[in-house]
């Protein structure tokens, strides 16, 4: 490992364990030596919340606080990017930290209940307080006490954020679930992805979007620093998105949508048998190969007569792609797009798309491609509102990057972990959160 990536991470507290308990557990050859190692765990049990290396803009939509009760605990925050040198280094650091974790006998199942929260007594919350310190979330020094108290409440939040789950610091299903993932396939799992951090190093340009599909979550990037972060639904495990490396060629303002083959036979036809006037609700018209438009009550929908058709939905707040597409040439015909469906954007689980990426608050990133033209943010909002079919260019291409990253550490010393979503890390239903 790079000293640049050691001296990072000595000054984050990637654990926060007990010096003892920690050098004890994890032992002094995490890095280049006994020396180093010493220097190194040093560091985490001197550190405090420091201003990042590069700050977020304020009132970026990822800032998060904190409960005071963990004040030695930092909450994740990053402005770097997911696809960074430094996220790369990191993650080969963090895969040391977590294969001696594993070494030294991993962490405690947490027995599930149907709830744990903030002021409750019970069974579980020892072994809840031993599972969140050996990774870090809780000091070690808190107890072993059953009681659900601030400083347990504010591990669980913190490894709510790690994990990609409403930072509540309420244990629910979803947080047993990620809590109860063996650490020896975390450390497995995070080997995995440095690798693909590691295939995708190289000049990515100096502005960027990447979309790293197990977050869904989006980031438009400039010169190394992620200028905005936004939560995105991405495909469903049977209508996956794919992974691609193409450039974004223009925004369409206000679109039609055509609807592929495949929707039209799994979604429309079932819609329209069990809802006649359901293309008429939604504004989809029907034109055969002619472009003449049809009457919808004069086609057989108990058969798949209806591929035959183009099925293109009208303008408007009621179009799948909201008020704006972000187009991009690539032979998957998928694209970045709105939604008026805003509030699946609030849920942890965002899988819900036929392949596509569905983008919070996406005005900010067109406006951003957008830069050095006439569009800035008044007038998107303007053109988005009016309705009017428009097209806009970016002054360059943009690359866009769709990967997948299930696991990564960010340079301030923090792990991050996701479902594999599409079982493509090989390690079975737990880490794929089933």
């Amino acid at each position: 490992m790079s000293s640049r990536a050691d001296r990072r991470l000595a000054s984050s507290p990637l654990a926060v364990l007990s010096r003892r308990s920690l050098l004890a557990g994890l032992g002094a050859g995490v890095v280049a030596g006994p020396a180093a190692a010493q220097d190194f765990f040093d560091g985490l049990m001197r550190a405090e919340p420091r201003p990042a290396a590069h700050r977020a803009a304020p009132g970026a939509e990822w800032s998060q606080g904190f409960d005071s009760a963990s004040r030695n605990i930092q909450m994740p925050r990053s402005s770097l990017p997911t696809l960074s040198p430094e996220t790369r280094e990191a993650t080969e650091q963090a895969v040391q930290i977590y294969a001696n974790i594993v070494a030294r006998g991993g962490w405690p199942m947490v027995p599930p209940a149907d709830r744990l929260r903030l002021g409750m007594r019970h069974r579980s919350v020892p072994a809840l307080r031993q599972r969140l310190a050996v990774s870090g979330d809780l000091d070690s020094t808190a107890g072993v006490s059953d009681v659900f108290d601030s400083f347990v409440e504010a591990g669980v939040r913190r490894f709510q954020a790690r994990n990609g789950i409403q930072a509540d610091g309420v244990v629910r299903e979803s947080t047993f679930r990620a809590l109860n993932v063996p650490a020896e396939l975390r450390a497995r799992q995070l080997e995995i992805n440095a690798a693909r951090l590691r295939a995708r190093a190289g000049a990515l340009g100096n502005r960027y979007v990447a979309v790293n599909i197990p977050a869904a979550q989006l980031e438009a990037v400039e010169n190394n620093v992620v200028v905005s972060r936004h939560t995105a639904i991405v495909g469903k495990p049977d209508r996956p998105s794919p992974e691609l490396a193409v450039r974004i060629l223009e925004v369409n303002f206000n679109p039609f949508w055509t609807v592929p083959v495949s929707i039209i036979r799994k979604d429309l036809i079932p819609k329209m048998q069990a809802e006649p006037d359901y293309l008429a609700k939604y504004k989809i018209r029907v034109y055969d190969g002619r472009g003449r438009e049809l009457d919808p009550r004069n086609i057989n929908w108990n058969s798949d007569e209806a591929v035959n058709y183009q099925f293109r939905q009208d303008p408007g707040e009621q179009n799948s792609m909201g008020t704006v597409r972000i187009n991009m040439a690539n032979p998957h015909s998928v694209y970045m797009h709105d939604t008026p469906q805003k509030n699946l954007f609030g849920e942890d689980r965002r899988f819900d798309s036929s392949g596509c990426v569905r983008v919070q608050n996406v005005r900010d990133l067109v406006t951003w491609i957008l830069a050095g033209t006439q569009w800035d943010r008044s007038h998107v909002d303007a053109v988005s509102r009016s309705g009017e079919r428009i097209d806009a260019r970016p002054v360059q291409p943009i690359p866009v990057y769709w990967v997948y990253v299930s696991a990564w550490a960010t340079a301030d010393g923090v792990v991050q972990f996701r479902e594999d979503i599409y079982d493509r890390d090989g390690l079975g239903g737990l880490v794929a959160g089933r």
